[in-house]
């Protein structure tokens, strides 16, 4: 599984890094994913962050 943040759509509320800070951190202004890919331990988070996104900046990579 992978994570891809849309820099263009992401408004840097942080609510991803939040909810899994093992991968995404901001950077700037915007929310990167640092980690690809997402380890199967921390794949639940993950989901729950994109899910949380208000935007829906974040997308999900099966």
């Amino acid at each position: 599984m992978r994570a891809i943040v849309d820099e263009e759509t992401c408004i840097g509320c942080e609510a991803c890094v939040g909810i899994c800070p093992e991968v995404f951190e901001m950077q700037g202004d915007v929310a990167v994913a640092t980690v690809n890919p997402v380890p199967d331990e921390v794949a639940d988070s993950c989901r729950e962050a994109a899910d949380s996104c208000p935007v829906d900046a974040i997308a999900i990579e099966e």
